[in-house]
């Protein structure tokens, strides 16, 4: 191939890639699968490798990470990036919007209201719509050079859909998902945990190697643009513009029609904050007009024209009342406190993780302190502080077990790791939570077999493994405690049903460390059927996108285990399915796209996603002009708010169901 042909076609690739990476990155609206974006993907990067001298910075294949530099340098902004002040309640929300209007001369302003997403704040400049610079904050006149670790935020447009100039403001975050995700992996290596989802993402922005960043899951949020010739009238417009560009915007940004509508929106958002899947910690109010904004100016450190509403943390106090170690499905010796019951975030806290002993001896807690337990999202409570002034002198110390309170084995801490665990494979413990995991909804999804069950079949030894579920008969059944007869006939129809569940909840199902149920499908995409996944080797893993290094380890060790390879031997011979099948029959919701939000009576979300994958159809998790329906649960979320605003159709669960059965 002569190299203006390449030329053409590597930068018809770029643009295929950068569309798909909008799609998926931003819009959360795939139009590929995995595999067909890795075929674009290394066709690329092979014709780079052939012509080397037509790689650019703005290239997909340059989110991989650079070479590690020796330290960062200093950038000088062009416009200051100043603090906001801060209102602790709503009389000092109010006092600013009095003097907006005095400053104005008006009775009333309008104001847009954003999510106050607690992250890092950067600056990233584009030169004729080419990303070129990404900075941090710093002290708001001078930053830090981290363009080359920005490059690998895949949320980041490297090309805009229009060549401008313009330096845009926004806030990398990280998902509280990807949050505990990340802690686990770093546990698993013996590494320290993060503290909070904001110091890893700003842990993970600084560092000096990017392959380290590219290797995290961070994303961003933009909410400020500075276009190079260009004012738009209000700050709402240039949201609309950043959208149009290529950037992502919050979808829970409003325009409120004075300072009324904004307490409105405080109050909605500190109800719904613990659903949310990212971290806030208030409201940024700004003035929407943009001509305002000179004419209020600003402080020596802060703008007249907008103002953070900071929420209070959610957090409680309460007592330890003792510390007991559990014991997970890798061995893991995790210590849990055993609370006074509090409330806190609309539920009654118990119990609260305390990560491990070297988070106990940093944090100094004892058995009986009080203590400040939080909450946030979906992820589990957490010990903050002790509150040491209430200390009466009876507190006791905290030892780590030597042997593991479940089998007796013995308990090991590897030298410069921070999990402690239990030597023993075989330890009850951890045999049932890996039985718990197969069995859940989202794997196998087997029925009325609970907690409580498999803890009876593992105790009489009835089973050693997941696999051992399909050898079991209803005598067996029969002999546990409190088992009826039709009971028993019950479990053993889900266990029995549960053979043909799909390729890719089996993957997940397995147990196999870092390989949750989103990987477990991007494994099942690129690998038929167990026998070819079982060969593969972690250099052909990290080939496909979506699979560093941390991943192919752990599948290929896995599948390096001699007892992991009998346990698929008896699945095998029980008849569980253990490989992809075509999909077959009529598609009829092909080009149709679902959004569901708030809860569903008679399935889960993930199994309605799925029957409208099964269908044709395309199941998003964000709202967008191109949503065709929007299925609305018991107490839905923002999503209803933006369906209706955008005229989006919205249907019950009932409807859905009936949609669906006439397809």
């Amino acid at each position: 191939m002569d190299k203006e042909r390449a030329k053409k076609q590597i930068e018809e690739l770029r643009k295929k890639i950068h569309h798909h990476d909008y799609l998926y990155y931003v819009l959360d609206k795939p139009e590929i699968s995995d595999t067909a974006y890795d075929k674009l993907f290394r066709k690329l990067k092979g014709l780079e490798a052939k012509f080397p001298d037509l790689v650019t910075p703005d290239s997909p294949t340059q989110r991989v990470g650079a070479p590690p530099l020796k330290e960062f340098k200093s950038v000088t902004h062009k416009v200051r990036l100043m603090s906001l002040d801060n209102a602790m309640n709503l009389e000092e929300l109010k006092d600013f919007d009095r003097r907006v209007r005095e400053g104005l001369g008006r009775d009333k302003v309008d104001y847009v209201a954003e999510l106050k997403i607690d992250g890092l704040a950067v600056s990233l400049i584009y030169k004729k719509g080419k990303f070129i610079q990404g900075a941090t904050r710093g002290d708001g006149v001078h930053g830090e050079d981290i363009t080359q670790n920005l490059r690998t935020v895949r949320s980041i447009p490297l090309k805009l859909k229009e060549a401008k100039d313009i330096e845009v403001r926004g806030e990398v975050y990280l998902s509280y998902k990807d949050f505990i995700k990340l802690n686990h992996e770093r546990e698993e290596r013996g590494e320290p945990r993060f503290a909070n989802p904001r110091n890893a993402a700003a842990g993970s922005v600084r560092q000096l190697d990017s392959k380290i960043t590219a290797s995290r899951p961070l994303d961003i949020f933009c909410y400020y643009g500075l276009i190079e010739g260009k004012e738009l009238k209000a700050h709402n417009e240039t949201l609309e513009l950043l959208r149009k560009l290529g950037f992502k915007v919050n979808p829970n940004i409003e325009l409120c029609r004075g300072i009324e509508d904004v307490e409105k929106y405080i109050e909605k958002w500190e109800k719904r904050r613990e659903k949310l899947d990212y971290e806030i910690d208030g409201i940024v109010v700004k003035v929407n007009e943009t001509a305002a904004w000179k004419k209020l100016g600003a402080t020596t450190h802060a703008p007249r024209w907008a103002i953070a509403y900071k929420y209070p943390p959610m957090q409680a106090s309460s007592i330890i009342e003792d510390i007991i170690v559990q014991v997970g499905r890798t061995g893991a010796i995790t210590p849990v406190a055993h609370l006074k019951p509090v409330h806190l975030a609309g539920v009654t806290v118990k119990r609260a993780t305390l990560h491990n002993e070297d988070e106990i001896r940093r944090k100094g807690i004892k058995i009986a302190d009080h203590v400040v337990v939080q909450r946030a999202g979906d992820v589990i409570p957490e010990v903050v502080k002790v509150i040491k002034e209430k200390r009466t002198g009876k507190e006791k110390e905290f030892h780590m077990p030597k042997k593991c309170p479940v089998c007796g084995s013995e308990i090991v801490r590897p030298k410069g790791e921070a999990v402690a665990r239990c030597t023993n494979a075989a330890c009850p413990a951890q045999i049932k939570a890996r039985i718990r995991l197969f069995t859940m909804r989202d794997a196998m999804d087997i029925e009325h077999v609970g907690p409580a069950v498999i803890d009876q079949m593992v105790d009489k030894g009835y089973i050693k493994d997941f696999a051992d579920l399909y050898s079991l008969t209803k005598d067996d059944i029969k002999k546990l405690e409190r088992m009826a007869d039709k009971s028993a006939q019950n479990i053993i129809d889900s266990i029995q049903g549960s053979k043909d569940r799909s390729f890719d909840r089996l993957i997940y199902a397995l147990g196999i460390r870092n390989v949750g149920r989103h990987m477990a499908n991007v494994l099942a995409s690129h690998y038929p059927s167990i026998d070819k996944l079982m060969l593969v080797k972690k250099e052909s893993l990290v080939k496909i996108h979506e699979i560093g290094p941390i991943v192919a380890e752990s599948i290929e060790n896995f599948f390096s285990n001699k007892q992991n390879l009998k346990v698929i031997e008896k699945l095998k011979r029980a008849g569980v399915r253990l490989k992809s099948e075509m999909v077959k029959g009529p598609q009829p919701l092909k080009g149709k796209t679902f959004v569901f939000t708030g809860a569903l009576k008679k399935m889960t979300r993930p199994e309605a996603e799925e029957l409208v994958r099964s269908l044709g159809g395309t199941a998003s998790s964000s709202v967008s002009k191109d949503t065709d329906y929007v299925v609305v649960g018991e107490e839905p979320g923002s999503k209803y708010d933006k369906a209706k605003k955008l005229g989006i159709r919205m249907i019950s669960e009932q409807e859905f169901l009936k949609l669906v059965k006439k397809k």
